[in-house]
């Protein structure tokens, strides 16, 4: 029924003697919608009618984008057009309703029925701040980019109060450490441990549950001991129990996942992470009405901290790997952190290991060798970079403090001393070697390897005292020259020490006695 329909029908049924209430009820619309359209002329009815027809609409410029998602997908629902807009268009500023009654409008004129798989919810009641925290596993089938099926595994963890939600992605079935690594990214992503941790039977975590007693697996008993962790296990599929870590992991399948391309883990977590700061977390609560990163403010100060540094076993076999980007980067919880220059073109895996000091270090898997270290920021969407990782260096000073070296006669003495240069000057060792390389080539050897000498024997280390001692020597040497050639014909001044003749007079600056000019003291 369009718009001018549902104008005459509201005056029709007013007419026979239906109230306000009534019409609305009858109708499937708001009593609003009703008053409003009441107080329209028909003569108002109709021209705001042919305008809406005519009006260009805010997502009209994506029309063809969101056609060919719901035929492509036509169980797709508005929620995950909305996302699915705001991941590819980051700038988009549009309302739930305004994408909700686009995609509608876009389902009627062009006969794209919603296919519908109906979601069980259950009332459960609300844990207090910081008491709970739900865990379960999902897993998925995706399409690859190559259109192969592959079967993906994940561990979602929801707060019972806030409902604010982490979760992480692996493309091999979790191990027992997987599991203890992923609580720990988790505790990270929340900022502390709750008073409870509810589960289901899984076998990563329980052996059996001996009428109430757990028994847990040995690495995750150990863990739980570490971290001081209470844990109750419930039955399979009770939503009394952990009702909202269900629908956690039904939000994320049809949400997130569902009709997603995979491409690589390392990507698909990214993306994961991204979607709980665009949606997941952001997205007002269909329950709660209020946001969960709104609501985990609060929650978040009634959790434990995480301050206990725990001894864990490394795992290289299970550890959590990352793909090198060819900008040299690898991404980690929302963030980028740099690696040295060429790692791209040697690796295009790296592992990372997050440490209890909030310290990501990223290795080698096939040798263990460490190639960065980065402190992980407490914010998201930023890039963790090392300034010595911008370019390599050390390579490059190392190679121009050769070249330089090459200069004198003895390369090795001269090496050593360009050496402490850099120590001295680390920050401008490159303007101190250019300035002792124009040196070396406006002067001979003889005068370099003594001005090196000198600079030796005297401690000066740096290009600016190198050039004085250059300067100093070659004066010295002209005078000598001077001297030996007129000796027989000049008189030396009676009195006056030959150091005299050859040393220069101090010289001031214009500044200085302009200073003098004007009183101020010197």
């Amino acid at each position: 029924m369009d718009k001018w329909e549902m104008y005459m029908e509201i005056h029709q049924l007013i007419k026979k003697g239906f109230s306000k209430t009534k019409v609305a009820e009858k109708l499937g619309i708001s009593r609003s919608t009703v008053h409003r359209y009441l107080k329209r002329k028909p003569s108002d009815m109709s021209e705001w009618v042919d305008s809406l027809q005519s009006r260009s609409k805010k997502l009209d410029p994506y029309k063809e984008l969101i056609l060919s998602w719901l035929r492509e997908h036509p169980d797709m629902s508005a929620a995950q057009v909305e996302d699915w807009l705001k991941e590819k268009y980051e700038d988009l500023k549009v309302g739930e309703s305004t994408v909700r009654s686009y995609v509608r409008e876009l389902r009627e004129e062009y006969k794209i029925k919603k296919e519908t798989s109906p979601r069980i919810y259950e009332a459960i009641p609300d844990s207090p701040m910081g008491e709970q925290i739900q865990v379960d596993f999902g897993h998925t089938k995706q399409k690859a980019v190559d259109n192969k099926e592959v079967k993906l595994n994940f561990i979602a963890f929801v707060l019972s109060n806030s409902r604010y939600k982490y979760k992480e992605w692996l493309d091999r079935p979790f191990t027992t450490q997987d599991v203890i690594k992923a609580h720990e990214n988790a505790f990270r992503w929340f900022g502390g441990i709750p008073s409870e941790l509810v589960y289901d039977q899984d076998s990563l975590i329980v052996v059996s549950e001996n009428g109430g007693d757990l028994i847990l697996t040995q690495e995750f008993q150990q863990y739980k001991e570490s971290r001081n962790l209470t844990l109750r296990v419930c039955r399979k599929a009770d939503p009394e129990s952990k009702g909202k870590i269900e629908n956690v992991v039904g939000f994320i399948k049809h949400n997130f996942a569902k009709h997603r391309v995979f491409y690589n883990i390392d990507s698909w977590n990214e993306q994961g992470w991204e979607w709980l700061n665009r949606t997941g977390n952001y997205k007002i609560h269909n329950t709660t009405k209020k946001r969960p990163v709104d609501v985990f403010s609060l929650e978040r100060q009634h959790l434990r901290p995480v301050t206990k540094n725990l001894d864990i076993k490394y795992n290289y076999e299970n550890s959590i790997s990352r793909c090198v980007h060819k900008d040299n980067t690898i991404r980690y919880l929302s963030n980028r952190y740099s690696l040295p220059l060429g790692t791209f073109g040697k690796h295009e895996i790296v592992c990372i290991k997050a440490t209890e000091e909030k310290e990501l270090i990223i290795y080698i898997p096939e040798t263990g060798e460490i190639v960065a270290k980065h402190n992980i920021p407490d914010g998201k969407g930023l890039l963790i970079k090392d300034r010595n990782h911008s370019r390599d260096r050390t390579k490059g000073i190392d190679v121009f403090m050769g070249t330089v070296a090459q200069q004198f006669d003895d390369s090795e003495i001269a090496y050593d001393y360009l050496q402490t240069v850099k120590g001295k000057y680390p920050r401008y060792v490159r303007d101190q070697l250019q300035m002792i390389l124009k040196e070396t080539k406006v002067n001979n050897r003889e005068i370099l390897s003594a001005a090196l000498n000198e600079c030796i024997k005297r401690s000066l280390y740096g290009a600016t005292d190198f050039s004085d001692v250059v300067s100093y020597l070659k004066r010295h040497r002209q005078v000598e020259d001077t001297v030996n050639d007129t000796a027989e014909n000049v008189t030396q001044i009676k009195g006056v020490s030959g150091w005299v003749m050859e040393t220069e007079a101090q010289k001031r600056e214009v500044d200085a006695y302009t200073a003098i000019l004007e009183g101020e003291p010197i």
